[in-house]
């Protein structure tokens, strides 16, 4: 693929895996929209990326239907459109978990990534590629993990629908483990550390994730015109354990 021909939407752009991602797709020569909450953070983040291709940021609320219809109203054609929307509620034991908490996890990605993919068709090319991020949570049992489950298990079983009914544009995702982001930092410092130093310890690779790995799966599902109704799973071997 020629990236230099190749104009990307990157929703969730301005840090972790979706930031990541930008900075991969400009160095090889894309033109990538970076999509953030805050036009601060957005800017502070793509401030220095290096490579041959461009990034324009744009500060969106991607749970607003309205501005997002005018977002890609005025955007133009384009030929990707990825998805790494998140929040950070929904974990923990069943009988502790906080319906309301996640109720509150689906409004923050469930929700909002349906709502970019249903408002970006309008620009997307027709056999381009739609790519969700959502999380191996929905393919292993761990306990505390049940609704995180739900809300990308709910992402995920829609990824073969998808491909079929909006062929021959290419719906794929890609079902990220643990991966070191900002996403984890909501933990105590120690938590953390313990966290990852199990994982570095059980996973067959022997590591926990940076953002680079699952940027990496991304791109590759882009470029792949045979890849389509697929759900990759980025995860270290987590599901295997």
């Amino acid at each position: 693929m020629d990236w230099q021909t190749q104009k990307v939407v990157v929703m969730g752009g301005s840090s972790g895996i979706g930031l990541a991602t930008v900075s991969r797709l400009k160095e090889a020569g894309a033109h990538v929209v970076a999509v953030g909450r805050g036009r601060a953070k957005l800017d502070e983040a793509l401030a220095g990326l290096e490579g041959r291709g461009t990034v324009t940021g744009n500060a969106l609320d991607c749970t607003d239907r309205a501005a997002l219809d005018g977002f890609f109203g005025r955007l133009g054609g384009i030929d990707h459109l990825v998805l790494t929307l998140s929040g950070g509620e929904g974990a923990g034991p069943f009988k502790d978990l906080g319906l309301t908490s996640l109720r509150r996890g689906f409004e923050a990605k469930f929700w909002p990534q349906l709502e970019a993919a249903q408002a970006g068709l309008a620009a997307l090319r027709g056999d381009g590629s739609l790519t969700f991020v959502t999380a191996i949570s929905a393919r292993i049992a761990n306990p505390g993990t049940a609704g995180l489950g739900a809300i990308n298990g709910a992402l995920e079983s829609m990824i073969g629908t998808l491909a079929r009914e909006l062929a021959p544009l290419r719906v794929n995702a890609v079902s990220p483990g643990v991966v070191d982001t900002a996403w984890w930092d909501r933990f105590p410092g120690d938590v953390k550390e313990d966290l990852f130093r199990q994982q570095a310890e059980t996973l067959p690779v022997r590591r926990v994730g940076d953002a680079q790995d699952v940027a990496h799966a991304l791109q590759f599902l882009m470029e792949n015109t045979f890849m389509t109704g697929a759900v990759i799973e980025c995860d270290g071997g987590l599901r295997l354990l």
